[in-house]
């Protein structure tokens, strides 16, 4: 208990390190740099505080060295004052934003989402979006991202890596699925494929043509190869589990119906501290599943969810709401999950099985098709993820979700 007492510390360290912008005002700030970041280069762009005009500097390499010199170089012309430096979140990653903390600036990466553009804007340079980021940074405008700390980002890393796997895993198969369909060779003596069975079988299945042999014999091996990846990225999962300061939520989230130890691990290393939500509402509009709505005049008209935010966590959600389909019941395998959770999760975990087992079949009566049903319990689901993060992390508001 003391080690997670001192790990969860350390995560609110750097919670409180990526919040440091919400106790300054934008008056605190001379100048406002705006960074348009490329893999081997980045614009400069600079708007001091008031309404001057912005002025575009020039382009460095993406070196640290270069970065540096920037740094020392603005710190100079405005004699040590506070600067704000902005850039979009992209491919590049949050080096810069590490290197630009490291050197003691205040920097925010920004949702490349949520930039006001001017909808006639037909140009597009480096030039250009760096004068840009400045203005609105300047202005107030800009959204900033939450950026994760060191371990959280390599736990991401990991469970993305799993995602990416998976995915080759599946196109492999289903390539070699249809080669087979092709040439009318069907596995008939089994319900179930891609298990030892069906491998025996795939050893059995003869071509007439060498060349197709060595194609049926190439689909098998990618396969099999596919299969052992994704194995041995599970198994660095939980290995990694062993040591991650957020293993405690982790094992309170597994105590949830539709949730296991992969999609604990994926939603706690996309969302990291998902406490900083203040109600279950923001989280439910971070993850994109709430309804897009199109009102005006006395007309209130609601559509499809907005898809906003991390498609990651919102994919493994919809997966997960498909288990509340059936009754809500405490079965021993459902024990077994919850074993390691203490009594007032177990006791959130089963709130949410009696209400979202109920939600289904009230959405299903009413008219809604299945996918829209199960997208619905997606998003009360998330609202009972945060009430157990807030649990074992000690939040004083997690009762909130059932008033949400």
């Amino acid at each position: 208990m003391k080690q997670f007492t001192a790990e969860l510390e350390e995560v609110k360290r750097h919670t409180a390190l990526n919040l440091i912008l919400k106790h300054r005002t934008l008056d605190d700030y001379s100048a406002y740099i705006g960074l348009d970041v490329h893999k081997e280069s980045i614009a400069i762009a600079v708007a001091v505080r008031g309404r001057g005009k912005v002025i575009y500097r020039n382009e460095i390499p993406n070196r640290p060295k270069s970065i540096k010199k920037m740094v020392e170089k603005l710190n100079e012309e405005f004699h040590g004052e506070l600067l704000l430096f902005s850039y979009e979140a992209g491919p590049s990653g949050y080096d810069v934003y590490h290197q630009l903390i490291a050197l003691g600036q205040d920097c925010e990466v920004v949702a490349p989402s949520l930039i006001p553009k001017k909808a006639g804007n037909r140009v597009k340079t480096d030039r250009r979006d760096a004068m840009s980021l400045s203005r609105l940074s300047r202005s107030g405008d800009l959204t900033a991202v939450w950026i994760p700390e060191p371990e959280q980002e390599a736990m991401r890393d990991l469970t993305r890596a799993r995602e990416d796997s998976k995915a080759i895993e599946l196109r492999t198969k289903q390539q070699l699925g249809a080669f087979l369909l092709r040439h009318g060779r069907v596995y008939e003596t089994g319900k179930t494929r891609w298990t030892k069975g069906h491998f025996n079988w795939l050893e059995t299945v003869k071509f007439e043509s060498s060349i197709q042999q060595i194609v049926l014999q190439e689909y098998t091996h990618a396969v099999k190869d596919a299969v052992q990846r994704v194995a041995g990225i599970v198994t660095q999962m939980h290995k990694a589990l062993e040591t991650w300061s957020l293993r405690p939520v982790v094992e309170g989230l597994i105590a949830l119906r539709g949730i296991d130890i992969i999609t604990a691990m994926t939603i706690m290393a996309e969302l990291g501290d998902i406490s900083r939500f203040d109600k279950p509402r923001q989280l439910m509009a971070f993850l994109g599943l709430i309804p897009s709505e199109y009102s005006t005049g006395g007309k209130r008209r609601l559509g499809s969810i907005t898809k906003t935010g991390n498609g990651h966590v919102r994919r493994v959600l919809v997966e997960s709401s498909w288990s509340y389909r059936f009754p809500a019941r405490k079965t021993k395998h459902l024990r077994q999950k919850e074993s390691k959770a203490s009594g007032p999760v177990q006791g959130i975990a089963w709130e949410a099985q009696k209400r979202l087992c109920g939600r289904y079949q009230h959405l299903l009566e009413s008219g809604k098709v299945k996918q829209q049903a199960c997208t619905a319990v997606a998003r009360e689901l998330s609202g009972f993820i945060w009430a157990i993060v807030c649990e074992v992390m000690n939040k004083p508001h997690a009762s909130k979700c059932l008033t949400m």
